[in-house]
């Protein structure tokens, strides 16, 4: 089997549109209907929204859980009622991966930093699908497309079989359909969400 995986040289917004692209060409080979995206402000499941409406595949849209850099969610209200309206879901869950306190373990940071060498994508995937399948939007087992990316926007999608956090050894990822080139170290990455959060 022979399978075409792209790398972005570099990260930036602008991959998201080539990202949906790749997303599309692989729903076209059949097999999955859920779309698991990670967005934070509400910009990336516009443009998903738009860019899907023509295909069968229903979008699950993670946010940030609410109180994660404040109390308000970034994520607009009327915007989650729009998706629900179009069909889609979105779920606001615990991120699994910032639970050190809650648990009093580092275990989530070990895996989320193991899991940033690829690159912040795919930490973010794994993420996302364990919680939408915590939250009742995807089956055990069940084959889906994870989208994230570094920052604002997109630049990782991967193909996966769903699981959930209580069934950890069962995810997987059988595709990868894209991902950065030279992903952001550890430190560049917390340096990035550490802007972010400024920002807020």
């Amino acid at each position: 089997m022979e399978s075409k995986i792209v790398y972005f040289e570099d990260i930036r917004s602008e991959n998201t549109t080539a990202v949906f692209e790749l997303v599309k060409e692989r729903l076209s080979k059949g097999g999955i209907q859920k779309l698991v995206l990670a967005s934070t402000t509400g910009s990336t499941a516009v443009k998903a929204l738009e860019f899907f409406k023509e295909t069968d595949a229903q979008l699950v849209v993670v946010p940030h859980q609410y109180d994660f850099y404040r109390e308000t969610n970034r994520f607009p209200q009327d915007l989650v009622k729009t998706l629900r309206d179009a069909g889609h879901s979105v779920h606001f869950g615990t991120m699994l991966f910032h639970t050190d306190k809650l648990y009093g373990t580092d275990t989530p940071s070990v895996m989320a930093n193991l899991l940033r060498c690829f690159s912040q994508g795919v930490k973010v995937c794994f993420e996302i699908v364990m919680m939408a399948t915590d939250g009742g939007h995807l089956v055990k087992g069940e084959r889906v497309i994870a989208i994230a990316g570094t920052g604002r926007g997109s630049d990782t999608a991967l193909v996966m079989q769903a699981s959930s956090s209580q069934n950890f050894k069962k995810l997987r990822v059988t595709e990868i359909i894209c991902k950065p080139l030279n992903p952001l170290n550890i430190d560049e990455v917390y340096e990035m969400m550490a802007k972010e959060k400024d920002k807020q």
